[in-house]
C-alpha cells in the first residue's frame, strides 16, 4: 500500500493494551484508526497479560480500524508480541513497530507476518533511526511512518515542542516523501491546551504530515478539523482537476495559478483524502 491508499486516515488514537475494557469505546470514539499499545503504556510486569488480552480482543474488533503497536524487536516482549500475532487467527490491519533504527527490523516483521496484515508503520524515535529513515521508509510492507518525538526529544535533551523538533520533523518528512508513504506526527501531550493542539496540527499539515496521533478522544475533533481538507480546499482541487483534464493534461493557467503535473498530484491527493 503506497501513499494515496491511506490518505483518508488523518488521526490515530492510542489505547493501552492493558485496558481491554477501553478497546470497544476507542473504536466507537470517531477515530479513523485505533492503535492498541503494547509498548510504552504497559508496565513490564503486565506485558504478558496485555498481549493475551489483545489477541483475544482482535476476534471481536473491526479489523480495518485496528492497529497494534508491538514492543521493540530488540526486547523479549517485542519478539513475543510478533510471534503471538503470527500464530493468531485474527490480525490487526496495521502493526506499529517502535524504535526502528535499521530496515532489517522491518524486514523481520514483514517476513514473520507476511500477508496477515495490510501494512507496517515504523516509528522513528532516535537520531540513528532518522539517519536510516530513507531505507526504513522504502522497506517492503511499509505503508506509513510515524515520528516519535518523545524519545527523540529526550535523546536530544530538548523539550517536546515544535521549534526544537522542527529540523527532525523536516528530515522525517523527506524520508516519507521519497518512499511515498504516509507521514504520521507525534501526539500532542498537553491535553488541556486546545489552542496549542490546533496550532501544532496546522503546522504539521503545512509541512507535509497527513495524520497525527492522539492520546485522548477529546483531541480527535481538533486533529480532524486541521488535518482533513477543508471544503474550500476540496472545491479548489476539484476545479483545478476539472480544468486540467479538460485541457488534455497540458500545463495551463487557471484562476491565476499555473497548473502542471506536480501541482496536480497534490490536488489529486487532496481529493483522495476527501473521499
Amino acid at each position: 500500500m503506497i501513499l494515496g491508499d491511506m490518505t483518508s486516515f488523518t488521526n490515530f488514537l492510542f489505547v493501552p493494551a492493558n485496558r481491554p475494557e477501553r478497546f470497544e469505546k476507542a473504536v466507537s470514539s470517531g477515530a479513523d484508526l485505533i492503535c492498541i499499545d503494547l509498548e510504552d503504556s504497559v508496565p513490564g510486569d503486565q506485558k504478558d497479560s496485555a498481549r493475551d488480552s489483545v489477541i483475544a480482543a482482535l476476534a471481536g474488533l473491526e479489523r480495518e480500524k485496528v492497529a497494534v503497536r508491538i514492543n521493540g524487536l530488540k526486547t523479549e516482549a517485542g519478539l513475543a508480541d510478533l510471534l503471538a500475532l503470527a500464530s493468531s487467527d485474527h490480525s490487526p490491519s496495521l502493526v506499529f513497530i517502535p524504535m526502528v533504527e535499521n530496515p532489517s527490523e522491518v524486514e523481520i516483521v514483514q517476513t514473520i507476518l507476511g500477508e496477515q496484515v495490510d501494512g507496517l508503520v515504523p516509528l522513528i524515535e532516535t537520531v540513528k533511526g532518522l539517519r536510516a529513515g530513507d531505507a526504513i521508509a522504502a522497506s517492503e510492507g511499509v505503508t506509513a511512518m510515524m515520528f516519535g518525538g518523545g524519545d527523540f526529544s529526550a535523546e536530544l535533551g530538548t523539550k517536546l515542542e515544535w521549534e526544537p523538533m522542527l529540523a527532525a520533523r523536516g528530515a522525517f518528512i523527506m524520508c516519507c516523501a521519497t518512499a511515498r508513504v504516509l507521514a504520521v506526527d507525534v501526539p500532542y501531550i498537553d491535553m488541556g491546551n486546545e489552542a496549542g493542539l490546533a496550532e501544532e496540527c496546522a503546522r504539521a499539515k503545512a509541512i507535509g504530515f497527513y495524520a497525527k496521533a492522539a492520546i485522548h478522544p477529546k483531541q480527535l475533533p481538533a486533529i480532524k478539523a486541521a488535518m482533513q481538507p477543508t471544503e474550500a480546499e476540496i472545491a479548489e482541487a476539484q476545479s483545478a482537476v476539472d480544468a486540467y483534464d479538460a485541457a488534455g493534461g497540458k500545463a495551463i493557467a487557471h484562476e491565476g495559478k499555473m497548473l502542471e503535473a506536480p501541482v496536480m498530484e497534490r490536488y489529486r491527493r487532496m481529493l483522495a483524502a476527501a473521499k
